[in-house]
């Protein structure tokens, strides 16, 4: 698709990056090592500890987050010279879009045509702005413009558009046969992206949390401040990004000088340069952390050993730490959070709480339709053909991206003014944070669903006529319900306290003029190393200073709930 290098990537090429990928890894690792000793001791801090808020009254469902399976023809742009061919699509229940010459060939198991998994992509559906987006990339003369017939496949218009579009992957350009199938595609891809980005901040294991933790740091120590979108995707996708990010500019500045034609195609050239680029990293860096599993592994394994053993001394020693370090630094803290915080963190929270409570209303209402659709059956037909189907797709509605769609949209509501706020902290992950809505909506949805079921499926019985069923179910409803306003009420204060946290604390700690040295941790200044490294003087900092921040959120909460 346009004009393209000879060879992508030169083995000189190729071993600058690997060696690129395992300097990353070198200056990495030792602080991901470090930040493993701290989540193991949070975890079981938090293990032992008092639960708040109260544990939640829905029952967890046993199915792994993932994308409704989608497939269909589709036409694809591709080809030298670029042109638009069918194909049909699958989209996989993991976020990976696989295409193929026929419908035929996938159902013989053939081959795909090509693959991408959908992490870190953007999907746009207006042609115009997909060309801009190639515009600003490689800004053209006038006189240029005239020669861009590689490309000028993509100048004539095209009905119901699909761009994938990545900061170093291959473009990926698409459209459908009708504005309802363009709508099912947008859907289904949107939820693809979502699932592909969230997987690490889905999980509250140890290791997921030392990973984000520890990218948070690196990033840290490299001059980036506040809080993004770093973090999003797979450990080596996410390693992989941080890399691509850094060689950037050297990268597309070098493959451009390379690239015959002009414009829109060299954008398109160069996508594809960078595609190669980033495969080649992401493959190392999976190599590379697959082989630190089985350290890591012995690591965790010795970690919670020494922690569980030695936990009352640890945490007496981190008290006396904290109690030290709180006086060291309450009087410039106090001063940051009163000048800087204070004055927007009552709008802060007034906006966030304000999506919660849209995107959980969204979801009640959608909740509640379903169970009332599912009474009405069961009066009308209790052993029906139909009321079995209905409870099949009751039980599909958090894995529906048409129904979950207005739950979904309201998480996005407010995006702009919420950007706005929080642009003074350098806060720069409203994608994560929209992520994160729309993950808790459709867990949500999932628990409701599932605990309904469940309790259906106790107090139905084949002796029950269709009147009394019909009330057993109506008491279901009532008692799922009354659990989902439970954990709403525990998923608004845990989103809200998180992402409060998420925008200030980068910005206070930085504020504070924090630095440590990363490739050298004994300079940290331990507190407490008992066969691992635990404590460190960074980490109670950081635990003091996230610790005073909660207080200040929990405080203006409770300010904002008596008003």
């Amino acid at each position: 698709m346009g004009a393209q290098p000879s060879c992508p990537l030169s083995k000189k090429q190729q071993q600058q990056l690997r060696g690129q990928v395992d300097g990353l890894l070198r200056t990495f690792l030792p602080c991901y090592r470090r930040q493993l000793a701290t989540a193991v001791l949070r975890h079981i801090s938090q293990e032992l500890g008092p639960q708040e808020p109260a544990a939640c009254q829905l029952s967890h469902t046993k199915k792994l987050p993932r994308v409704r399976e989608h497939q269909g023809p589709l036409t694809l742009l591709q080809g030298q010279p670029p042109q638009w061919r069918p194909i049909f699509c699958v989209l996989r229940g993991d976020g990976h879009l696989e295409w193929f010459s026929h419908k035929e060939n996938y159902e013989s198991g053939g081959c795909p045509l090509g693959s991408a998994a959908l992490t870190g992509y953007t999907l746009l559906t207006s042609q115009r702005e997909y060309l801009c987006l190639l515009d600003d990339l490689c800004p053209s003369s006038s006189g240029d413009l005239a020669q861009e017939e590689p490309l000028r496949v993509l100048e004539e218009p095209v009905s119901f558009a699909l761009f994938l579009v990545h900061p170093f992957r291959a473009h990926l350009c698409f459209c459908a046969g009708s504005r309802g199938a363009q709508r099912a595609w947008r859907l289904g891809l949107q939820g693809a992206i979502r699932l592909r980005a969230t997987v690490l901040q889905r999980s509250r294991a140890p290791a997921a949390c030392a990973f984000l933790d520890a990218v948070q740091l690196y990033r840290r120590r490299r001059g980036y401040a506040g809080g993004d979108d770093a973090a999003l995707g797979s450990d080596a996708e996410v390693l992989s990004a941080e890399l691509m990010r850094e060689l950037l500019p050297a990268l597309r500045a070098q493959t451009l000088r390379g690239l015959r034609g002009v414009g829109r195609a060299r954008a398109r050239a160069c996508a594809e340069f960078l595609d190669a680029v980033h495969a080649a990293v992401l493959s190392w860096a999976s190599s590379r952390l697959r082989a630190f599993q089985p350290e890591k592994d012995a690591l965790l394994a010795a970690l919670e050993r020494m922690v569980r053993a030695d936990l009352e001394q640890i945490l007496q020693q981190r008290a006396l730490g904290a109690r030290r370090i709180e006086a060291e630094i309450q009087d410039t803290l106090e001063t940051c959070l009163c000048q800087k915080v204070d004055p927007q963190l009552p709008q802060l929270t007034l906006v966030l709480v304000s999506l919660v409570e849209a995107t959980l209303q969204a979801v009640r209402t959608l909740l509640i339709r379903g169970m009332d659709r599912l009474c009405h059956y069961l009066r009308k037909n209790p052993s029906g053909t139909q009321l079995r189907r209905e409870v099949y797709e009751f039980g599909e509605i958090p894995w529906d991206p048409e129904l979950m769609q207005v739950c979904y949209r309201e998480a996005e509501r407010n995006h702009n003014h919420l950007t706005q706020l929080a642009k003074p902290f350098g806060f720069l992950g409203m994608r994560s944070l929209v992520f994160g809505a729309q993950d808790f909506a459709q867990q949500l949805m999932a628990a409701a669903v599932t605990t309904f079921l469940q309790l259906a499926d106790q107090c139905l019985t084949s002796a029950l006529d269709c009147s009394q069923a019909a009330e057993q179910l109506e008491k279901v409803r009532g008692l799922v319900l009354k659990k989902f306003t439970s954990d709403s009420e525990t998923t608004r204060w845990r989103f809200t306290r998180d992402w409060l946290l998420g925008i200030f604390w980068p910005f206070v700690w930085g504020h504070l003029g924090m630095r440590c040295n990363l490739e050298t941790p004994e300079a940290d200044g331990d507190i407490l190393a008992v066969g691992c490294q635990v404590l460190t003087t960074e980490g109670v900092y950081r635990d003091v200073i996230q610790g005073l921040l909660l207080q200040r959120i929990d405080r203006d909460e409770e300010a904002e709930a008596q008003i």
